[in-house]
């Protein structure tokens, strides 16, 4: 069996360095309060902090791949880095402190890639959560401070915690219905979005979430985070491939129930 630690802590290199460029702006962009964030300006933020991500790999991992939202796919091989520079870009413009660079390795395995190595690091809270395949999952502001992710045992979905991203795209994907029953089973239900639902359910704050859009960016360090701290992370179908487009994760005991609710069927 391969041993990830090192990538795992490069992975906290690149996040450290990508941390220090993301607060040098955050907050920086002149946004007025009566408008929306200026897209095109945040974007141009989002592609600088990707390209010095970037130039970090092509330096310390030449032979690697690197996939991102803004570049593509470069290289080729059995190891691919997967670069999602600030997710939560729109909460990043307008001050709200949760965004996140999630920084993931996926290797060729049987099947198509799996996810080994996952950091997500969100500055602005001071939180920072990371995993390698068989090796656990951890939360802290280092690797020397550190302590371990486990997933709750709530085992019956009306004492359940259940949080999402928005009501929009559930309606929009033709999957209200089962939602918003689901909603109405469990014990709460709370609109975070973005990473931070998946890292609550590592941590056990939170019991279940799920996404009906999501990308292999966003998706790929959530999966060997979530399931390193002992939970289940399919699609909504139940696939665990990464390419499904949608995001399902739970603490295990649930993940059943919450599929079926979110079925497209329901």
């Amino acid at each position: 069996m391969q041993d990830h630690l090192d990538d795992l802590r490069f992975a906290h290199v690149l996040a450290d360095s990508a941390d220090a460029a993301t607060m040098d702006r955050f907050k920086a962009h002149g946004l007025a309060v009566e408008s929306r964030p200026d897209m095109d300006l945040l974007s141009d933020t989002e592609t600088a902090v990707e390209k010095l991500i970037r130039g970090q790999l092509q330096r310390s991992r030449p032979r690697d791949a690197v996939l991102s939202e803004g570049e593509g796919l470069e290289g080729t091989g059995p190891r691919c880095w997967v670069v999602d520079a600030i997710d939560g870009l729109e909460n990043y413009g307008r001050g709200v402190p949760v965004w996140a660079t999630q920084l993931s390795l996926l290797e060729a395995a049987e099947g198509g890639y799996r996810p080994v190595v996952g950091v997500v690091s969100a500055p602005a809270l001071g939180r920072r959560w990371w995993a390698a395949m068989d090796h656990g999952a951890f939360t802290g502001r280092s690797l020397s401070s550190a302590s371990r992710l486990r997933v709750s045992r709530v085992a019956k979905l009306h004492d359940a915690s259940f949080a999402y991203s928005s009501l929009t795209g559930w309606e929009e994907r033709g999957r209200l219905g089962g939602f918003l029953a689901l909603s109405r089973e469990v014990w709460r239900s709370r609109g975070f979005g973005d990473f931070w639902p998946y890292m609550m359910v590592a941590e056990g704050a939170v019991d279940i979430c799920a996404d009906p859009l999501i990308s292999p960016g966003d998706m790929a360090a959530n999966v060997v985070i979530v399931t390193e701290a002992g939970g289940a992370f399919t699609g909504l179908d139940g696939d665990r491939g990464l390419l499904g487009g949608t995001a399902a994760a739970s603490n295990g005991l649930l993940h059943n129930e919450l599929l079926r609710y979110l079925d497209e069927r329901y």
